[in-house]
């Protein structure tokens, strides 16, 4: 359906929700049957690929009603949207493409963590087929458009989740982030995008693309639901190889901000986005300490993850998919797996030798700044642009994201507003792995949010059992 919508209309957040449920205002049953009229209100348009039906939503939300201790729990039937590439129980998993589906036996365990919080889950949202891409067309499905119109892309691969929260359907999306997939939706449709640090939330039940990069992401409004939310998910996990602890909290020192020069960012001519980023930049430098940081180490790196051996990973989940099925994949897509087939084993240690240099160039760097800020794209398509050059426009739109887990990064999109001609403008702010809290600092500072930490020592629910 055409999309009359110029720019966000997020709903409650958590805190306005859970608010609502404590003081009778609203409850579990009335937040699911005005999600599930929200949605239906506004038909195919690309953002969801299922949904519970609107009687079973109402059932669970009054069974979390039931729950010993209801009312007391942190996501008490607060809704959410899981993307469709990360299993439920008893749902489809799809990856946009029907011919792969299947029905999960189990839930991931990060999502698990969610609904034990008193989380109501609503559906499965749409991607980049395979969640490869970060355009949001790759998709057998609708194609969904971002919500500021003029037929813009919605950004991806987690198209669904951005624009699932961008509509106010929920106050947050599970999403993924891979190579941007988290970030770019997020800039596109003008709400945040949070890309932890690699680990800190379980990655089992996500079907892989690149399995050493892939991480679990949030798509919210505003940073106390990225907050809240991650106390949730959060937590180690035996089960996944990559599971970590998380960081230290932030603890109110100065933060130093990364700048690179003028010179190394790169607009591709959309002067209307330079200019508002560049405002972005003197605002920044009024009110926060800065320094100076090339970004060339950065790009280096981002060059490696499609202009090398890493697109084979992507062979070891879909290689005999891709053998047996050909042609159920989106043609993009089968050539970006096909591109798989010719790298050797000599090119996966040359690339490998390279990042680790490149890794020890980035290190340095950390030891001058605390979160380094830079557009989080540097400029926009529409659906008809992305479709006739696929992509050199993918390839642009993943200029200030492919890096990022490479060089073991985090990252938050925020969003700026809009450009003189009206499109979306976000920034992106960066940190060494582990750093989380004080780029969510940071990202609470620029948005003028007041912040709390909600828990201050988080203890994962199986924890809590044996107590």
């Amino acid at each position: 359906m055409a999309n009359p919508l110029h720019g966000p209309s997020t709903g409650p957040s958590v805190a306005e929700i859970l608010a609502s449920h404590a003081g009778g205002t609203g409850s579990p049953t009335k937040t699911a049957a005005r999600v599930a009229d929200a949605i239906a209100a506004r038909g195919d348009d690309g953002t969801w690929l299922s949904t519970v039906p609107r009687d079973q939503l109402i059932t669970a939300a009054e069974a979390i009603e039931r729950r010993p201790a209801a009312r007391t729990l942190p996501l008490y039937g607060v809704p959410f949207g899981v993307k469709d590439s990360i299993d439920v129980e008893g749902r489809p998993t799809t990856l946009s493409c029907p011919d792969y589906a299947y029905i999960a036996t189990a839930t991931a365990p990060a999502v698990q963590k969610l609904l034990d919080a008193g989380a109501l889950y609503v559906g499965k949202t749409n991607l980049d087929q395979f969640a490869t891409g970060l355009n949001g067309t790759r998709t057998p499905h609708t194609v969904p458009r971002s919500v500021y119109g003029s037929d813009l892309i919605s950004g991806g691969s987690s198209s669904g989740s951005a624009l699932a929260v961008a509509l106010g359907q929920v106050p947050f999306a599970v999403a993924t982030d891979t190579a941007g997939s988290g970030r770019v939706p997020a800039a596109l449709n003008g709400v945040i995008g949070f890309k932890p640090s690699r680990g800190l939330i379980s990655t089992v039940g996500l079907v892989p693309a690149c399995k050493s990069l892939d991480c679990l992401s949030v798509m919210a409004g505003c940073i106390d639901d990225v907050d809240r939310v991650l106390d949730i998910m959060v937590g180690r996990d035996d089960d996944d190889p990559w599971s970590r602890e998380r960081g230290p909290r932030h603890r109110n020192a100065a933060i130093r901000v990364g700048l690179p020069p003028d010179s190394e960012l790169e607009f591709f001519g959309d002067d209307e986005m330079r200019m508002a980023h560049n405002a972005f930049r003197a605002q920044l430098r009024r009110t926060h300490t800065v320094v100076e940081v090339s970004l060339e180490p950065f790009l280096a790196a981002g060059t490696l993850l499609y202009q090398g051996p890493w697109v084979a990973e992507r062979l070891v989940e879909f290689g005999d998919f891709l053998t047996a099925h050909p042609d159920s994949i989106h043609p993009v897509v089968r050539e970006i797996f096909e591109g798989g087939r010719s790298y050797t084993a000599v090119d996966a240690f040359a690339a490998l030798q390279k990042l680790q240099q490149l890794k020890a160039v980035v290190g340095r760097l950390w030891q001058h700044m605390d979160v380094l800020v830079v557009p989080t794209i540097g400029t926009t398509f529409t659906v008809d642009q992305v479709l006739a050059a696929p992509i050199d426009c993918n390839t642009k739109l993943g200029h200030y994201t492919h890096f990022g887990n490479l060089l073991d990064l985090l990252g938050a999109a925020i969003p700026l507003g809009a450009t003189a001609d009206g499109r979306p403008c976000s920034a992106m702010l960066l940190g060494n792995a582990l750093s989380d809290d004080t780029v969510l600092q940071l990202a609470a500072e620029i948005l003028d949010e007041p912040r709390s930490t909600h828990q201050e020592a988080t203890v994962p629910l199986a924890a809590q059992e044996r107590l």
